[in-house]
């Protein structure tokens, strides 16, 4: 694990038992899971969006919460088990190679988790890579509204705190673009607000994977 995701799994797994916000979205409260549905989320950390979806989707279907933090999946399983939601798993693993096969999941939600990924682009290719043909995503994140500093972009513990890690918005949607996702829909922005020495956003973006057509060919 790099210092970048060292810093992310320490922090959140100290925040496991606190009753803060973690989140700069709300991307559940957009994804309508539906029964017999194969549900993600990425960063699921204390797991409530996950026993959400899965109540949702019902006996018929299941749901994935992947985190780096050991603290989260842990705090995550206990409250599954305490509600007794079975249709769901709780997973360690990092955005970059999830942990899922290919064309797994009917929907992807994602709460203020990949701007901390390293390898952003790498982590768009492998949601769409696990997402079923005509499968969707909703994920809420940040963008700067400049480059980052180097100053910021290379402290772990800025990049923790949800902001230093983002790219501008050109950039993030061209990521998508090049992952294979042809029409994005901001569901949610914010007004820029400072950040460092720079402004950032949060925004809230669906995106389906094209479905299958008669020749095989999705993109």
């Amino acid at each position: 694990m790099n210092k970048y995701r060292e810093a992310i799994a320490v922090r959140y797994s100290e925040l496991a038992e606190k009753s803060c916000c973690l989140s700069c979205g709300g991307a559940i409260n957009h994804s309508s899971p539906q029964p017999g549905e194969i549900c993600v989320d990425l960063g699921s950390g204390r797991g409530n969006d996950v026993i959400r979806m899965a109540e949702a989707a019902g006996e018929q279907g299941f749901a994935y919460g992947i985190d780096i933090s050991g603290g989260m999946l842990t705090k995550a399983q206990k409250t599954a088990d305490r509600l007794g939601v079975k249709n769901v798993k709780f997973l360690k693993g990092e955005l970059e190679k999830l942990p899922l096969d290919t064309e797994k999941a009917d929907l992807i939600i994602s709460n203020c988790t990949i701007n901390h990924a390293t390898d952003k682009q790498l982590v768009w290719n492998e949601i769409y890579r696990i997402l079923k043909k005509g499968g969707r995503f909703v994920v809420s994140d940040i963008y700067a509204s400049e480059t980052v500093p180097k100053e910021y972009a290379n402290d772990p513990q800025a990049i923790a705190e949800c902001w230093a890690g983002s790219v501008t918005k050109d950039i993030y949607l061209e990521q998508l673009k090049n992952a294979g996702f042809k029409e994005i829909t901001i569901l949610e922005e914010s007004d820029p607000y400072e950040k460092g020495k720079i402004k950032v956003s949060s925004f809230t973006i669906l995106g389906q994977k094209p479905p299958a057509c008669c020749c095989g060919n999705t993109r």
